[in-house]
């Protein structure tokens, strides 16, 4: 018989405490930043932080990815193989990596992941990696689900894809944008999020097609009705954007993905869950409720008319509330099911097309008393982008995490014996010498309740099975230590157990998919370069962050403003645009460049003259 594919849950963390709560919540992992090198240049944490949470979650057989995405250069080279090394001697589980100069380093066995920012998009390309000796493949956002079962089909690696959360309108690694306008790079966590910025665009004639808009902001990822048909696409890793994100969010999602995936375990054994113990949740999980500027299936059924963008804000619209009814002087009613509460924070787009947000001071049933009624008029939409009691709620401890044991009580010569066997198979026995005096009364049902008062440990009785002969009385203060030597021994079983995993060999001989790399190929230290050259790469370019490449595309996405306006010259519309078609930012000027083959949009910045 198969046994069952492992399916992890993989939450973010921007630092070690929100880690924790991603693993009480129902985490299988979690991703951090290290001190340096994380592609979030604001979320790093310290070893002893990261250390902290390693523990915590090897205690669920969770694991703990370490971001180590960024580009490097040959000065950086020595301080990341120290942190490399340090990272391993806590017991890191992997390094999610997009330089392959590290793999060059002279570095311990720490299992390495290919980041998305790799730009994993085709077969080949992860079957050059799983040669390389990764553990575990981020599969580029824009892949479809027939793409990702194409991969899956022709690899054995492991396949991580983002499943919840905001979205790059570009392939990730292959944007270039904020280097070149302001010497920010994405590839070394400083991204300026150029694409959530408004542009106005023209057409080659001039004429204005659309004003401050937010043309290149996307709306947010969500898979959530989708996750069996991407487990039986081949995916085993399933990831929650969200590095920067806060508290509230990380909890709220990481539970309604726990508690989505754990229903179709329910009716697919094939499948399992990749860590142990089962939390306890005591709020209700909404998606809605959490920042998110909209919700997008992206292209995961390919190319449909189900819009991916956002032009409108590229802030949070929360969830919808309903219309405007009607307007009073300081209140207006709303047409909607949505019970609202004081505090609420609503946002709405005005008349001109303008996002707006407005603090609710008090709700009577579905009227409000905003703090101003600027922009309201009836037949406003509305949405919620801040529930003060939701979110209120999730500033309590929202979780218990415990892993399910079952007990044995035994007589042993001169004493009693405890056996406790986790839910993994692991087990010990612990004894305590205590003179056993036939009692009066029936002690069987007490000394279960003594037993099961496992208390803040990380552990729940399940089955507790007395097998002692006649009705012994043992003392509270006997059965106290027994079960609290048992959890002790227990915890130390679990930890020397836990077996994290080693960095696979790499086939040297393995050719890479092209014989040439130019700028997108990322190559930004004599390490890299090395590691190519080794693979049979005969010519590299460095990377654009080494050396800009005027004229070059600053930007690859498969987002198509020219689709999101209906002037697609697939779509027998008969619209057509003069091209070519500019995005105007403050002095900036973005030319839009259109493979209708491939169906993707670059961007190119205009030189001036």
């Amino acid at each position: 018989m198969t046994p069952a594919r492992r399916i992890e849950l993989l939450a973010p963390a921007k630092n070690a405490e929100i880690g924790k709560e991603a693993i009480l919540h129902g985490a299988d992992a979690v991703y951090i930043g290290a001190p340096r090198f994380g592609a979030r240049a604001a979320a790093g944490n310290s070893i002893a932080d990261l250390a902290g949470l390693i523990d915590f979650a090897h205690h669920f057989d969770a694991r703990v990815y370490i971001t180590f995405n960024t580009l490097l250069r040959d000065n950086e080279l020595r301080e990341a193989e120290q942190l490399i090394r340090a990272l391993y001697r806590i017991n890191a589980d992997a390094l999610i990596t997009q330089d392959m100069g590290i793999t060059r380093l002279d570095i311990p066995p720490i299992a390495l992941h290919a980041s998305t920012q790799t730009d994993n998009r085709t077969p080949e390309k992860v079957r050059f990696l799983e040669q390389c000796g990764f553990s575990q493949a981020v599969l580029a956002r824009e892949l479809s689900l027939e793409q990702i079962k194409a991969i899956a089909q022709s690899t054995h690696i492991p396949l991580e894809i983002f499943v919840h959360g905001a979205l790059c309108v570009s392939y990730s690694g292959q944007c270039y944008l904020s280097q070149a306008l302001c010497g920010r790079s994405a590839n070394r966590g400083e991204c300026a999020q150029y694409c959530r910025l408004p542009y106005t665009l023209i057409d080659g004639n001039g004429k204005i097609i659309a004003q401050n808009k937010h043309l290149l902001s996307l709306r947010d990822l969500n898979q959530s009705d989708r996750l069996e048909e991407l487990l039986d696409a081949g995916v085993s890793s399933l990831k929650i954007e969200g590095r920067l994100k806060e508290m509230a969010y990380v909890k709220n999602c990481t539970a309604y993905y726990r508690q989505a995936l754990d229903r179709i375990f329910e009716h697919r054994p094939e499948y399992r869950r990749a860590s142990t113990g089962h939390s306890e949740i005591t709020f209700t999980p909404c998606l809605e409720k959490s920042f998110n500027r909209g919700f997008t299936h992206y292209f995961l059924d390919g190319r449909t008319s189900a819009p991916i963008a956002s032009p409108d804000t590229p802030k949070s619209l929360g969830e919808y509330v309903g219309t405007v009814k009607q307007i009073d002087r300081q209140s207006f009613t709303v047409a909607g099911t949505v019970a609202l509460h004081n505090g609420d924070g609503l946002c709405f787009l005005n008349n001109k097309g303008e996002f707006e947000g407005v603090r609710v001071n008090r709700a009577e049933a579905n009227r409000i008393f905003p703090a101003s009624q600027t922009g309201i008029v009836p037949r406003t939409v509305l949405y919620r982008n801040f529930d003060f009691e939701f979110d209120k709620q999730l500033s309590r401890p929202t979780a218990d995490r415990r892993i399910k044991v079952s007990m044995r009580l035994y007589a042993v010569p001169e004493g009693v014996a405890l056996e406790m066997t986790d839910e993994c198979g692991n087990h010990v026995t612990v004894r305590e010498n205590t003179l056993c005096e036939t009692a009066r009364t029936p002690q069987h049902e007490n000394q279960k309740t003594q037993l099961s008062k496992l208390g803040t440990t990380a552990y729940t009785a399940g089955a507790i099975d007395i097998a002692l002969p006649e009705n012994p009385f043992i003392p509270a203060s006997i059965l106290s230590k027994l079960r609290q030597k048992a959890v002790e021994s227990l915890d130390r079983v679990r930890h020397i157990t836990y077996r994290t995993e080693r960095r696979k060999s790499e086939n040297k001989s393995f050719p890479y998919p092209q014989p040439e790399l130019s700028y997108l190929g990322n190559v930004s230290n004599r390490l890299a370069e090395q590691f190519y050259r080794e693979h049979g790469v005969t010519r590299i370019e460095p990377a654009f962050e080494i050396k800009p490449v005027e004229g070059a595309p600053l930007m690859f996405t498969r987002h198509c403003i020219r689709h999101m306006l209906g002037y697609c010259k697939k779509t027998p519309t008969g619209k057509k645009l003069p091209e070519p078609l500019t995005l105007l930012y403050k002095g900036e000027r973005l030319t839009l460049h259109f493979d209708c083959h491939a169906c993707e949009m670059t961007l190119h910045r205009e030189q001036s003259h």
